[in-house]
């Protein structure tokens, strides 16, 4: 079957002007538009029914695809959607927020619907199989977060590959010669979800370029959990001095637990985390943090949707920088650590 991706290909342009020049809904040159219909004829397109509300105005209604899901750190799945919610709003939109994991069923069945005029979509995987069906859309989306093939989306996030490798360079930078990386719950991974899946890729290429030894280990949620995996890990790797968290729920425990062992941060152990600054300043001591800009994305993510939703050109990825912040966590490595 022939999808509005298959004819955006051909006529060198992007799924959501095919979209505009099929269903009238925005102003598209000539030349495109005749481009456009030249491919439709030759490939035999078919469309599969309209995708706009039953009058065929705007629905001024944004989607945003956010599957609660296994691992997910609601707090800052919270930011996100204040965020979104906060910068549509901004542009007279409403937002519809669909929680359920129902994958590509989902998606199809929101556009269907007629009842929004564009998706943002979370939580993305590496191989994510809502990313198909984005493709074949009437509406246009935006994706906060990266899979592993992104050709014809317009995706959004934090550089996380460069996250990792930043906390590791700042350690490194320190003199620590032995670092852990304490990431998402096993869940996260086990999804192959894009942020996770970056940062690991991140901090490890780092640690081979700095040459310094690393161990990863996945960290769920509950503190007893948290507790044990901390405390086995001093125990194995008694050479390690500098830890990298990327695990907002798991932080305070993580700093808990390594002063319950006598273990003192940053003097013994230098902690690094991958997190929102207001969470990193809440912590004691206040941790040296990447920050993950949940409020710059999700209005990153509407001014984008917005832009595509208006035939404007948009960027196919747009990755924010890994900005960190040295607080009090991380020092020098110690003589004899």
């Amino acid at each position: 079957m022939v999808t509005i991706a298959d004819v955006a290909r051909h006529a060198g342009v992007a799924p959501s002007t095919v979209s505009y020049v099929l269903t009238g809904r925005r102003s598209i040159s000539a030349a495109t538009s005749e481009r456009v219909r030249a491919s439709v004829r030759l490939l035999g397109y078919r469309s599969s029914g309209p995708r706009r509300t039953p009058t065929g105005a705007a629905a001024g209604v944004l989607a945003m695809v956010l599957p609660l899901r296994d691992g997910m750190t609601m707090p800052v799945v919270t930011q996100f959607v204040i965020a979104v919610a906060s910068a549509a709003r901004r542009h007279g939109q409403d937002v519809l927020l669909l929680t359920a994991d129902e994958g590509a069923d989902g998606v199809r069945r929101i556009a269907g619907s007629g009842r929004v005029d564009g998706l943002i979509v979370m939580d993305v995987e590496m191989h994510d199989a809502r990313v198909p069906v984005l493709l074949e859309l009437d509406q246009p989306s935006v994706l906060i977060g990266v899979p592993a093939d992104a050709t014809g989306l317009t995706c959004v996030d934090l550089d996380f590959a460069a996250a990792g490798a930043r906390g590791v360079d700042h350690l490194a930078d320190l003199g620590h010669r032995y670092v852990g990386l304490l990431g998402a719950p096993r869940a996260v991974y086990r999804r192959d979800t894009g942020f996770a899946h970056r940062t690991t890729a991140g901090f490890s290429a780092a640690a081979l370029r700095r040459g310094i030894a690393v161990t990863t280990a996945p960290v769920e949620h509950d503190p007893p959990s948290v507790r044990r995996l901390v405390t086995g890990l001093l125990r194995d790797h008694p050479a390690l001095t500098g830890l990298v968290v990327h695990n907002e729920i798991a932080l305070p425990v993580v700093v808990d637990t390594l002063r319950s062992l006598g273990r003192r941060v940053p003097e013994d152990i230098a902690v690094v985390a991958l997190c929102p600054d207001d969470l990193a300043d809440r912590v004691h001591p206040p941790i040296t943090s990447v920050d993950i800009p949940a409020d710059e994305l999700g209005h990153e993510a509407v001014a984008l949707l917005r832009r595509k939703i208006d035939g404007e050109p948009t960027p196919a990825l747009t990755l924010l920088p890994a900005r960190l912040t040295d607080r009090a966590s991380a020092d020098r490595r110690r003589p004899g650590r």
